[in-house]
């Protein structure tokens, strides 16, 4: 639904999902490619960013993986699967699902990309409330929480 292999993305506006995507500055020349490509595929930008990843491998379609974060004393767990991996030679990430326990529902892409020397991080996700309470009703708080955890996103690769 992300479609990280997508430069231009679009999708529908139905299914209840809120629609984001936020792109950053990373650096410039070969030396910004090949650390941000390198880290966005052994999940940094989620690490970069406060969370545990319980994998060091690269992300790779069909892994299930679980990440966790700790707010005000409690471990939030998020178990996704990755759902599409992308590596050329202008653009390399990943998008991954959520699944039942995530205190969402939706997808979530990181593709880090180059415009001519420039490089770039993406950011894209589709969400919605989860079904699962006490996540449905903290709906409204994990929203604040994920454009908190957006603007680390995209310092994390720098």
């Amino acid at each position: 639904m992300t479609s990280p292999e997508l430069a231009d993305w679009h999708t529908r506006d139905d299914d209840g999902f809120r629609r984001s995507e936020a792109s950053a500055f990373i650096g410039n020349g070969g030396a910004a490619w090949e650390r941000a490509a390198r880290g966005v595929l052994l999940w940094r930008v989620k690490t970069a960013s406060g969370f545990t990843v319980d994998t060091a491998a690269p992300a790779a379609t069909g892994d299930r993986v679980t990440v966790t974060t700790r707010v005000f004393g409690v471990t939030i767990v998020e178990p996704v699967e990755v759902v599409s991996v992308v590596d050329t030679p202008v653009m390399v990430g990943f998008s991954y699902r959520t699944l039942p326990g995530h205190p969402v529902d939706g997808e979530e892409a990181f593709i880090v990309h180059r415009i001519g020397d420039d490089v770039y991080l993406t950011v894209r996700s589709l969400t919605r409330a989860a079904q699962e309470q006490p996540w449905r009703a903290l709906y409204p708080l994990l929203r604040v929480a994920q454009l908190v955890a957006r603007r680390r996103y995209l310092r994390a690769l720098r």
